[in-house]
């Protein structure tokens, strides 16, 4: 190994500039023993570059080459695999992990043990050796990088560091004098005990001539002690006179002393003078209440707008002065104690004064607004409230002051102000609502026949009272269709159009009052209570009582009273209190326009909807978006029901045994509801609404439809469907509702099939006997008689052919046609007006038919000379003179 070693270190690593200091012969784990060696190296050069470096004998020849090298730096693990047994195979963590696997054990320790003192010589990075043995391990002697010998021959080997050598080059100049002496003594090399003689006179000789020098050099020293003695006595003198100079100062010391303390308490007092004259300024400028201010606070008049103003400056004033940062210390001054006693009391009058005088604005408030109810009696107008939030305005700042100062006052404040608005507002609301309730039945006497009294007027029936008038409603509007359905009348309603036009205009003027009176009360709210309706107040709160419990607040940990959970739901809670009777009136008005005429739904849907669209879109969790959405419910509510009815009435539809059926009532009321939604619903928000009623409208339709055909007894069940379907199909074509196409669709294939139907059904009887001869012609052919032997069949040679044809000439088979005519007459309805629609189409079926029997005919009785005793220009002729006599 140390063969190889050497021949590395000459062949690889001096041309490099590399000392080799460990090597290991190994191979890779688990593959083909292919040996390599692993050599440890640092280089020569400063600063050093520690390696591991691959090394593999070439295939070509007897030499090593370099295969790859990492640098030391970059390795993470070294991992011996097993630290108490002996194990070769060891592992190398860099970029990846490298197994190996060592020739003996002894070269992997020695191995490891020179990385891990590389490591700590060179590096002093973190490598993690695994499962290493702690001998391998130990710490190496304190070295410096400038004592770790050079040359190629030193190394380190195993587990012991060679000794580090104290040889020192020689300088150039040192090397020079050692060619010169050996220059003259070239006999030097041949014998070094001459040489050393030499050398050893000479060292005599320059020593001898050192003493001389020295013994010369004798008198000048004595002349130099001469000297430092007298240089001695001049120093001693020097002293003394130092001595006696720090005498007469020490006295000048003391006096400057004095002074100097003297004048640091002289700056000490000027000091604590001006921060004194500082806080007394600052007490004076900061609690300082003027006089027009204190007097204003107690004798100002606040119903002026001067003396408002004035009153408003003097607690902006007091305020700053309570809320002033007093320093450290203020506050146990006795001036400043009676000067904030003095400030509280002054607030806690003006804040008595102020709460009594805005109670008594709400209160004569209440009293004006109520004188000029009697205006607006017979007006579906709302008084305007704009004067009264104009004056309460110029008291908003002080509302501020006193919800910052004593939040009690304001709270009671707030209260009493609910207390009278909404016995105000709840007086005007009624009243505008009783208007708007006798506007839409019309007069006094018409609105007691829906629950009204002439006098007061005001709703007599409560809610189970509407829910039985609502029963009775329903059942008078079935009775009334299957009256109507006897009279042949096509209206649903007893309203006109013009009616239920009045009844938009005015539920429309009452949300128009009631969407600015909510918004312009919000407003002033926010204003005058300063409450922020887009802002919430932060902080801890405990559990608050209800509003109707008599409190708006809740209580914060320190027990200052604090506003509820947010100024915007404070606002909310106001409005409910103020207006908590327009959602019961709104949903009074909802239910007696439903009584009115169940229609009054659809106009009560489509302007609801646009007004809470319009209120989301300002503030969708505002007061009027709330209640308009919840009174919304009940509108919808209220047009399912009205759909659900008109199925139901449908369903329980009685047609008359004695009449003919024709148009059914339930499909006139869907033409009816269907041209009244969709003029309402013009590019209204909630279509979607009206789709889904039409779907289950539509369905209920045909269904009864059917239902009624199946079970008429005057009119053949084709009539029917054939009418009904045709009456539809004509509607949805008219209206173009787009999500009914498919059940228009469906419509047209009905009418077209029951048309079919019942033409082929009535052609069967005119020329009875013919068709029952030619179906037996039809019947033997299908049974594989061939057509031209079916005249040798007795029952239909050519003489029964000729005896039946005879039967029917064209005299006979003109009166059949006008029976058949004046059948269909009977059949059908007026309304409808489809007889000649179905004429034509018997007509088109009878010259089919006609021209089937001429090729039956000539296919099973050829060569017979047996036709018709008409032909199909008698039968257009028949049938257009048979139309025009009728």
């Amino acid at each position: 190994m140390t063969a190889i070693k050497h021949a590395l270190q000459r062949d690889i690593f001096t041309p490099n500039d590399e000392r080799l200091l460990s090597i290991v012969n190994v191979c890779k784990a688990g593959k083909k023993k292919k040996n390599c060696f692993l050599c440890a190296t640092v280089t020569t050069e400063r600063p050093v570059q520690v390696k591991v470096v691959k090394v593999k004998k070439s295939d070509k020849g007897d030499f090593y080459k370099r295969q790859i090298a990492w640098a030391l730096r970059d390795l993470a693990v070294v991992d011996a695999k097993d630290a108490v047994k002996e194990n070769p195979e060891f592992d190398l963590h860099f970029e990846k992990i490298y197994k190996w696997v060592a020739s003996s054990t002894a070269e992997k320790n020695a191995f490891i043990s020179c990385i891990w003192k590389l490591n700590q010589r060179y590096l002093r990075k973190k490598i993690d050796f695994v499962n290493v043995s702690s001998q391998l391990l130990e710490e190496l002697p304190k070295v410096t990088e400038e004592s770790v010998p050079s040359g190629e021959n030193q190394s380190v080997t195993g587990g012991d560091e060679e000794a580090v050598d104290e040889y020192q080059e020689l300088n150039a100049r040192e090397e020079q004098d050692i060619e010169i002496m050996m220059e003259g003594c070239e006999y030097a090399i041949s014998n070094a005990e001459a040489f050393a003689e030499k050398l050893s006179r000479e060292l005599q000789v320059l020593d001898g001539a050192n003493i001389q020098s020295i013994m010369a050099s004798e008198k000048q020293v004595n002349i130099l002690m001469k000297l430092l003695d007298e240089a001695l006595k001049e120093v001693d003198q020097i002293e003394l006179k130092l001595s006696s100079y720090e005498e007469m100062l020490q006295s000048v010391k003391e006096q400057m002393d004095q002074i100097s303390e003297s004048n640091h308490l002289i700056h000490l007092s000027n000091t604590n003078n001006v921060k004194l004259l500082s806080e007394i300024e600052f007490l004076v400028n900061h609690m300082d209440l003027a006089k027009g201010h204190i007097k204003a606070l107690q004798e100002g008049d606040l119903a002026s707008s001067r003396g408002i103003e004035a009153c408003t400056n003097a607690a902006d004033a007091l305020l700053q002065c309570m809320n002033v940062a007093l320093r450290p210390g203020h506050d146990m001054l006795l001036a400043v104690k009676q000067q904030q006693q003095r400030f509280g009391d002054l607030r806690e009058h003006f804040a008595r004064r102020l709460a009594s005088h805005l109670n008594n604005v709400f209160v004569q408030q209440g009293h004006d607004q109520s004188s000029t109810l009697a205006q607006h009696s017979t007006e579906l107008t709302l008084p305007n409230h704009h004067p009264f939030h104009r004056d309460l305005l110029r008291y908003a700042k002080l509302m501020e002051w006193l919800k910052s100062t004593d939040y009690g006052k304001y709270e009671g404040l707030t209260k009493n102000y609910m207390d009278y608005l909404s016995r105000l507002y709840e007086r005007e609301i009624k009243d505008f609502f009783e208007v708007a309730k006798i506007k839409m039945t019309g007069t006094t006497k018409e609105s007691k026949k829906f629950g009204l009294h002439g006098s007061s007027g005001k709703l007599t029936g409560s809610t189970s009272s509407l829910n039985k008038l609502s029963v009775q409603s329903s059942g008078n509007r079935r009775s009334q269709s299957s009256s109507l359905l006897d009279m042949g009348n096509m209206s649903a309603s007893d309203l006109d159009v013009a009616d239920r036009t009045k009844f938009d205009k005015i539920f429309e003027q009452v949300l128009s009052e009631l969407e600015p009176l909510c918004l312009a009360e919000q407003d002033f709210i926010s204003k005058f209570f300063k409450l922020q309706q887009h802002q919430s107040i932060p902080g801890a709160m405990a559990e608050t009582e209800d509003l109707d419990g008599g409190t708006l607040s809740r209580q914060h940990p320190s027990g200052t009273p604090l506003p509820i959970s947010s100024d915007k739901d404070m606002i909310r809670q106001m409005m409910i209190k103020i207006f908590r009777c327009i959602e019961p009136e709104l949903n009074n008005l909802i239910a007696l326009g439903d009584k009115i005429d169940s229609f009054n739904s659809l106009y009560m849907l489509v302007k609801m909807s646009h007004h809470v669209w319009t209120a989301q879109n300002v503030d969708p969790a505002s007061f009027l978006s709330t209640t308009l959405g919840n009174v919304l419910v009940t509108v919808k509510r209220n047009f399912d029901k009205c759909i659900s009815n008109q199925i139901r009435q449908m369903e329980e539809v009685k047609i008359s045994k004695k009449s003919k059926v024709g148009i059914l009532p339930f499909v006139a009321e869907f033409e009816e509801f269907a041209g009244l939604a969709e003029s309402i619903f013009k590019n209204a928000e909630r279509r979607g609404d009206l789709d889904k009623a039409y779907t289950k409208l539509i369905r209920g339709v045909f269904v009864n439809v059917e239902k009624v055909a199946s079970e008429s007894q005057k009119t053949p069940r084709d009539v029917v469907m054939m009418e009904n379907f045709h009456h539809i199909f004509a509607t949805l074509s008219r209206l173009k509702i787009s999500c009914l196409e498919a059940e228009k669709k469906e419509a047209k294939q009905k009418y077209t099939d029951h048309l079919q139907s019942y033409v082929i059904y009535s052609l069967g009887q005119p020329l009875e006997k013919l068709n029952h001869f030619f179906e037996g012609v039809e019947a033997r052919v299908a049974q594989g008689i061939r057509e031209e032997e079916v005249s040798y069949q007795l029952a239909f040679n050519k003489q029964e052919l000729r005896k039946v044809i005879r039967e029917y000439p064209g005299k006979e088979v003109k009166k059949g046609l006008d029976n058949l005519y004046k059948k269909v007459d009977k059949h059908l309805c007026e309304e409808e007006n489809l007889l000649q629609v179905v004429w034509h189409s018997m007509q088109d079926e009878f010259i089919r038919q006609y021209k089937h029997f001429e090729g039956l005919i000539a296919r099973c009785y050829p060569g017979s000379g047996v036709t018709m005793e008409f032909t199909i220009q008698d039968i257009l002729d028949y049938c257009s003179s048979i139309a025009q006599s009728h």
